[in-house]
């Protein structure tokens, strides 16, 4: 049996579902049966497959944090993708301990109605849920790199504006990124990289040259004219009547 976490003891209920509904989802989509102690909270695993795959037994204790954090069950299973991470983050380490300060911060986070927590999620394409003095994120690699600095920002104590603003910058600096053509280092100099994206073009190019060269010979000269009037291997002369 495997320790994988400890949750509230609020969250055990949520964890369970109703008829155990939530615990069989999550067993089946990880392989493993869970034992869940109702007086501590402790949350254990027993894989039930030996050849269970190693980045899903690493995964799960995320997804267990996940809810007992306050994510919905449904949305924390996503964290067992291998393109979906968790960021958890303390907000007693930007406040202290005083449950006043930490209130106005959850509420700094979340914002009237929840505009600002949903604005966040919507813009950075991530999932929050901000429990006790915790605030948990869910979301791929980008996701992540777009929501933490907002939500490093208001903790800080930045405007809502200036936060709202700089993650709007980050994503469409993100999105022009994205949408740039990828160069490719052929090992023939920096010229060739565009020749890499145009079929055909580097031989027209010494086509080019070479007629250029052709035409600077000495016509009083036999052995260049001789030179200029031999065919290269990729061209030929084809007879026709008019």
């Amino acid at each position: 049996m495997e320790l994988l976490a400890r949750i509230p003891k609020d969250r055990i209920a949520v964890l369970i579902g109703k008829a155990g509904r939530t615990r069989k989802m999550l067993e089946k989509a990880s392989g493993a049966s869970l034992e869940i102690d109702s007086a501590t909270g402790d949350v254990s695993a027993i894989w039930e497959e030996e050849e269970i795959d190693p980045i899903l037994k690493m995964k799960m204790p995320d997804v267990i944090r996940a809810i007992g954090r306050g994510l919905a069950p449904n949305r924390a299973v996503r964290l067992l993708d291998d393109e979906v991470f968790l960021r958890m983050y303390d907000i007693r380490e930007w406040v202290g301990r005083q449950p006043n300060q930490t209130r106005r911060m959850r509420s700094r986070l979340i914002g009237r109605n929840g505009r600002i927590r949903s604005l966040i999620e919507e813009m950075s394409q991530t999932e929050m849920a901000i429990y006790g003095s915790t605030v948990l994120v869910i979301g791929d690699e980008d996701g992540l790199a777009l929501a933490t600095p907002a939500i490093e920002n208001i903790l800080n104590g930045a405007e809502h504006g200036t936060v709202l603003h700089g993650l709007e910058q980050d994503r469409k600096r993100m999105r022009i990124q994205s949408r740039s053509l990828d160069t490719y280092d052929t090992g023939k100099g920096s010229s060739d990289s565009f020749d890499a994206l145009v079929p055909e073009l580097a031989d027209a190019r010494r086509r080019r040259e070479r007629r250029f060269k052709s035409a600077q010979v000495d016509p009083d000269d036999e052995e260049e004219v001789s030179e200029m009037l031999e065919l290269a291997e990729d061209e030929s002369i084809t007879y026709g009547e008019e």
